[in-house]
C-alpha cells in the first residue's frame, strides 16, 4: 500500500464520497455474506453512480471495484467447491483446506485494508493498494 498526495487537496464532499466507495464494500459484506456476488454488484452500482464525479472520487471507486472483482473470483471458486463437497460430489482434502485458509486470509487482509482506506480517504489522503493501484491508474484517467 502506498500513501500519496493528490495534485490538489480534495474537498470535504469529495473525501466523503471516495471514502463511501470503500464503505460500500463493507456494508455489502455484512448484507450478502453467503453470496459472493453481492459485494461486486454493490460496488459496481456505486461506481456507476460516481463515474462522472471528480477524479479523486472516480479513482477510489474504481480501485474499490477492481479489488472486488478479484475477490469475487476467489470467493466464488471457494463457494462452489464447498457446495460440491456438501452435495457429496467431491471429498474434503488438504487442497480444499489450504484454499479456504488462503481465501480467508486474503479476505481478512482486504477487509482491514478497506477499513484503513476508508478512514484515510475520508481525511483526503490518497491511498493506492499494491497491484490494484496500478490497474486503477490504467483504467481511470484524469
Amino acid at each position: 500500500m502506498i500513501i500519496k498526495k493528490f495534485a490538489y487537496q480534495p474537498s470535504e464532499h469529495e473525501a466523503e464520497k471516495a471514502s463511501n466507495s470503500y464503505l460500500m464494500t463493507l456494508i455489502a459484506i455484512i448484507a450478502g455474506l453467503p453470496l459472493p456476488i453481492v459485494n461486486l454488484i454493490a460496488t459496481g452500482v456505486y461506481y456507476l453512480a460516481n463515474r462522472k464525479g471528480t477524479y479523486f472520487v472516480r479513482w477510489h471507486a474504481t480501485q474499490s471495484l477492481v479489488s472486488q472483482a478479484s475477490i469475487i473470483a476467489m470467493n466464488s471458486f471457494g463457494f462452489w467447491w464447498t457446495v460440491s463437497i456438501v452435495l457429496g460430489e467431491v471429498p474434503i482434502d488438504n487442497n480444499f483446506i489450504a484454499y479456504l485458509f488462503t481465501v480467508f486470509a486474503f479476505n481478512l487482509f482486504d477487509f482491514i485494508l478497506t477499513i484503513y482506506s476508508a478512514i484515510q480517504t475520508r481525511k483526503g489522503i490518497h491511498v493506492e493498494w499494491w497491484f490494484y493501484g496500478q490497474v486503477t491508474h490504467y483504467l481511470c484517467k484524469p
